[in-house]
């Protein structure tokens, strides 16, 4: 799916994606490759990780009121390509995505919420400025270190968190192709529609690990708390 950019500029997009579990399978990693309608490939990496609170507190069951999710949620700016005056436009048309896709399929919507923003604001600068892709930082702090430092739950308090990364250039990095990505892998998938979850932040950064010029780079980070 290439672009083109002014008259003599082209860019052909590429786009990332990998994707955090907790309580999830082993963990393991996988490459694909994609042919694009003009034969250029798009890249996507995926990695499953396994981890979970050193101690849960045990609490009662208690009778939870029946959510029953809105029937369509409508999303504009869905095509809208990051530029530096329009994230935060990116950021809510994202969640709108993330809520459109769990709303159509009977799923309670997600809230936004800061602390797990501020984890995942945190990570994005962090992969595009340092330049790697991945659910782990160079300074060795996973997922769930980065989302409990930031104040979302305790460690040995009961939680449930994953997260979503995705990068793309060009067309590959408007909020329906990362969209299009994420639920077109079933780790990213699994995460958007997981009932469990409740809450989720979501970062737009200018930028990709690969280059810090071109495209943005995507940090979703889930949350509930049991």
């Amino acid at each position: 799916m290439p672009t083109t950019l002014k008259i003599f500029t082209r860019v052909l997009p590429a786009a990332a994606v990998a994707v955090g579990l907790v309580f999830a399978s082993p963990a393991n990693a996988a490459q694909t490759k994609t042919k694009t309608k003009t034969t250029k490939t798009v890249t996507a990496k995926i990695a499953l990780g396994d981890k979970r609170p050193a101690k849960a507190k045990a609490k009662a069951t208690k009778a939870k009121k029946k959510v029953t999710a809105k029937a369509t949620v409508a999303c504009s700016n869905t095509t809208i390509t990051p530029d530096a005056a329009n994230l935060e436009v990116v950021r809510v048309t994202l969640l709108c995505l993330h809520n459109q896709i769990r709303a159509n399929a009977g799923l309670p919507l997600l809230k936004d919420n800061a602390k797990l923003r501020k984890a995942a604001v945190g990570h994005s600068n962090d992969m595009v400025a340092e330049g790697y892709f991945d659910h782990t930082s160079l300074n060795g702090d996973t997922f769930v270190d980065r989302i409990l430092e930031a104040g979302y739950a305790k460690r040995n308090d009961g939680w449930t968190i994953g997260e979503n990364l995705a990068w793309g250039t060009g067309e590959l990095s408007t909020p329906q192709a990362i969209m299009n990505a994420w639920m077109n892998s079933a780790g990213h998938k699994a995460n958007i529609l997981k009932k469990a979850y409740k809450e989720v932040g979501i970062s737009v950064r200018l930028g990709v690990p690969t280059d810090a010029g071109v495209g943005a780079t995507v940090t979703a980070d889930f949350g509930a708390k049991v």
